[in-house]
């Protein structure tokens, strides 16, 4: 049973405007390994030497090589039950928005429509020469190369690099105008993505956490549940519903 009672669940049904931000968390749920934790994927690799332009550069076959070993991971995992309410919230309210950090596109696959992705999408690519976009690519030469001549790369964000500037404004409006934010699986410690919640806190939001254990903002949050998204998100779903 969730940690939410009748005057919780009638605040989320007034709600106008919902934003739910998700993290690593969310996506470890449907399989995808994450960075952080006791078997995340940086317990094996450093992180510099697989995500960041200058090692791309450097070593653009070995950069490459890994992200298809990741985008091969992600094509054969599928959206979660968490996902999958997310995306169902849709029916219910005027407007929802998904803010999130993961790279997967799970979140679309489970038919959420209005998304921000912060740290860009696994599953599509582009020339960082020309800036032309390829989603399928064939991958007879590794790295892949453009018309043009230059690398493709996968479009995501490396270390040292900018946020994409119309994902991370829209975010950023959407979390200055909402009645209600969910902070999904996120460790909430990666900035500016974090500085979201701050935001839409101090606008008036309602913050509610769901996390599988305590994080740095736990004692921000009006409320922090603690349990998998996959199971917490559709029990406030049906409830909802009631």
């Amino acid at each position: 049973m969730i940690e939410l009672n009748k005057t919780d669940i009638e605040r989320i049904k007034c709600s106008r405007h919902i934003v739910f931000f998700t993290g690593a968390g969310m996506s470890a749920e449907s399989g995808v390994a994450t960075f952080r934790g006791k078997d995340g994927i940086w317990n094996k690799f450093r992180p510099e030497e697989l995500a960041n332009f200058d090692s791309f550069m450097k070593n653009p076959a070995m950069v490459w090589e890994w992200y298809s070993y990741r985008r091969d991971i992600v094509r054969h995992v599928i959206p979660n039950a968490g996902h999958l309410a997310i995306a169902e919230f849709q029916k219910y309210f005027p407007k929802i928005t998904v803010i999130t950090q993961n790279i997967d596109n799970l979140h679309k696959r489970a038919g959420s429509n209005n998304i921000f992705e912060l740290h860009g999408n696994i599953e599509r690519n582009y020339c960082i020469k020309c800036k032309t976009f390829y989603n399928d690519i064939e991958e007879r030469v590794v790295p892949p190369k453009c018309k043009c001549g230059g690398f493709i790369r996968p479009d995501v964000v490396w270390f040292g690099e900018y946020l994409p500037e119309d994902q991370y404004k829209g975010a950023e409006i959407a979390a200055s105008e909402c009645d209600y934010f969910f902070v999904v699986g996120t460790s909430a410690i990666v900035f500016p993505a974090a500085s979201l919640i701050y935001i839409a806190k101090k606008s008036g939001a309602f913050i509610t956490e769901i996390n599988i254990e305590e994080t740095d903002i736990s004692s921000f949050t009006n409320k922090t549940i603690m349990g998998k998204a996959g199971k917490i998100l559709p029990e406030i779903l049906e409830k909802i519903k009631e």
